[in-house]
Order: C-alpha cells, then structure tokens, then sequence
C-alpha cells in the first residue's frame, strides 16, 4: 500500500541519519573517557579500543531506542508542518493506522534492543570486568615504565624502576620507598616481582638492602638480604561469585532473587518495555500546527526521554532498597507509560483531525420563504 511504503521510507531514512549522529558522539565521549583511565593507569593502554567496544555494545540499546524515538518524531512532524498529515486524515486515515506501519519499521530494532539488553549488556559488562582485573592482577612492577614513579595498588609504596625485563614480570635495579605508621623504609634490590599465592599477592626482591627509620624517634636500621617477601595486597583476585550484578547473566540473576539482582533485571526489562513505549508515544506526541513558525516538539520529545530514562533509574533503585518489588514496579511505570502514550494517540484522534460539517439540505419552500424574505416582491 502507499501510504505503508512511504511512511516506512521516510522513518527508515530517518531513523538510519539519526542513529549515525548519535553513535558518532556517544562513541567520541566514550574514546575521551576511556582514554582518560588509561591515562590514570585503570585500564591498560593496550585494551583501550577492546574496552570501548564492549562499552558501546552496553549503550546500543539506549541509542536505538533514542534514535527511533528521534525518528519517529521528526518524520511525523515534517508531515504535519507540510499538510500531508492533513491529507490523510482528509482521506480517513486515523492516527490509530500509523500505529502498524511504525511498528513494523520498528520491530527489528525492538528485537534488538531486548536482545542486548538481556544477554548483550551482561556479556560486555563480563568482558569488560575481566580486562579491568586482568590489569589489576598484573603486577606493579610490570605497570611500570622504565624512569618514572608508580605507586602501589594499595597507595602505601612507591616504585623506580632503572631497567624491566622483556616480559614485564620482573623488574630490575628496584627502588622502593615504603611508608607504614612511624617508619619510613627505603629497599633496593636487584630484582624483584610480584608472587601471587592464593588471593595474597606477595611481593618478593633478590639481593638488595633496606634502610628502616622510625620517624618519632631517629633510629635507623640497615639489612641486606638475599630475598625478601612483603605482603602488599589481600584478595586481589575477584570471586566468580563476587561479579557485580550488571556483569551476571540475566537467568542467574532470576535464580538468585535478591535485591540487587532484581534491580539489575528491572533495568533490563524496563529498557525493552520502554522502546516499546516510547515508540506509541512518539506518534501521540509528534502533531504540530502548521501554521506555528516554531515547532517544540523534538524538544519536548527530548526531555520526555529524559524523564522517562531518570524514572526507569529511579525504579531500579526502588527495588535494589526493597521499596518495590520487581512486578510492581514494571508495571506501574512501563504500564502507566504505555496507557498514557495510547491515551494520547486516542486525544489526537479524537480532536486533531478535521471534520467535515454536514449540512441538512433545505426544503424547496424554505429556499423559497428565504428568498422573499431577502428579496421581497416588487409590486
């Protein structure tokens, strides 16, 4: 049909200009922000690109969404501010049979959005965990770089490295200066690595000497050893169990109904219920006067988002508090949302569209008595 055909034309070229502009800055903050921890040494530089990717794969359900609410918008108000609007509804077309078209254009983006918000948001979040651990598990001495200062994980020493080997396990010609109560300990050594034994790390230097001196009273004491073994971290090894809820599968967290679980799966679902929503929404919200200069309704559209996304926030943290439990609150935001879009589509439709006045057609006499009484007769 050709108002099917045209109306999916118009929103697919939409929807594909604006999901470029949207993934194009999102991904520009993304790289800044990315490369500002790789800066401060939370995630290695190597994996910046590797941890950018699974950031994005996280936020593509939210500009999907984004982009087709965007899209559905401003297509619909281009045809209002034209009158194309106004030949439809002329034509008998209600804003009710914009409603299948749309949400055929839609539903393969609807499809994808639910499937990255269930299995893709906890596997890039996974992968994401793990890269940033990996990074924490390696060692210090291997963080850092030949003539400059690092200091421990733990913040309590402070490394110099002269020289590092090849495979950035052991550092050589060491320096440490360690700061522990009253004591004030410089140590050089040889060599020196960090050993992990369980979930201790341990870190252990080979020919070397240590200069102790206690700050309060000025005793000094000097040792050299031929291997020393300090405990720096405990529990540097993050459980299976330990993983946070964003990084746990959407099955596990339905297995394990605590709170926090149960926000995290409230999140995801009332992503997937909200592109829905906003998708009726966007119709309902999209009329405009033709006859107005200004159109404020990408504006509104806008900031509805950002309303409804804040609400969505704010019911997960309702139920990770145990406020509200999880059906309670999906179906009194997601559902309210969703009555409240259909309620608007029917106003639209009840008062945006023209209506013809029917007239009663006269009578030959009444015609007649009019007409004398207009023009009476000349005599």
């Amino acid at each position: 049909m050709l108002f099917d055909s045209t109306l999916r034309k118009e929103l697919a070229r939409s929807f594909g200009v604006t999901f470029v502009v949207i993934i194009t800055i999102v991904l520009t903050i993304m790289l800044i922000q990315t490369l500002g921890q790789a800066a401060v040494g939370s995630v290695s530089p190597q994996d910046v690109l590797l941890l950018m990717g699974y950031t994005g794969l996280g936020q593509l359900p939210t500009m999907l969404t984004l982009s087709l609410f965007i899209a559905i918008v401003f297509t619909l108000s281009r045809m209002y501010r034209e009158s194309e609007m106004t030949i439809w509804f002329s034509s008998g077309v209600s804003l009710m049979r914009f409603v299948p078209p749309v949400l055929r254009l839609a539903a393969p983006v609807l499809v994808a959005v639910v499937a990255l918000n269930l299995v893709i948001w906890p596997w890039g979040n996974r992968n994401s965990t793990q890269l940033q651990d990996r990074y924490e598990k390696r060692s210090d001495l291997s963080r850092v770089a030949p003539g400059q200062f690092q200091s421990s994980s733990d913040g309590s020493r402070v490394f110099f490295i002269d020289r590092d080997a090849q495979d950035g396990r052991i550092g050589r010609n060491v320096f440490i200066l360690t700061e522990q109560g009253d004591s004030e300990s410089v140590t050089t050594a040889h060599k020196g690595q960090i050993v992990f034994q369980g979930d201790d790390r341990f870190l252990v230097l080979e020919q070397g000497q240590r200069n102790e001196v206690n700050t309060q009273s000025g005793q000094k004491t000097l040792a050299s050893f031929e291997q020393y073994r300090a405990l720096t971290d405990k529990q540097s090894v993050r459980a299976v169990d330990q993983l946070p809820p964003k990084a746990m599968g959407s099955m596990d967290l339905a297995g394990n109904p605590v709170p926090r679980n149960m926000a995290e799966l409230t999140w995801r679902l009332g992503m997937s219920l909200a592109a829905v929503n906003l998708v009726l929404l966007g119709i309902g919200i999209s009329a405009t006067n033709p006859r107005r200069a200004s159109n404020w309704n990408l504006l509104f559209a806008l900031l509805g988002f950002v309303v409804y996304f804040n609400l969505t926030v704010l019911s997960q943290t309702w139920v990770a508090t145990a406020r509200m439990s999880m059906p309670r609150a999906l179906l009194s935001l997601h559902g309210g949302a969703m009555l409240l879009a259909l309620a608007v589509i029917w106003l639209r439709d009840q008062g945006g569209r023209p209506r013809l006045v029917s007239r009663r057609p006269r009578s030959r006499d009444a015609s007649a008595s009019n007409h004398n009484r207009i023009c009476p007769p000349t005599a």
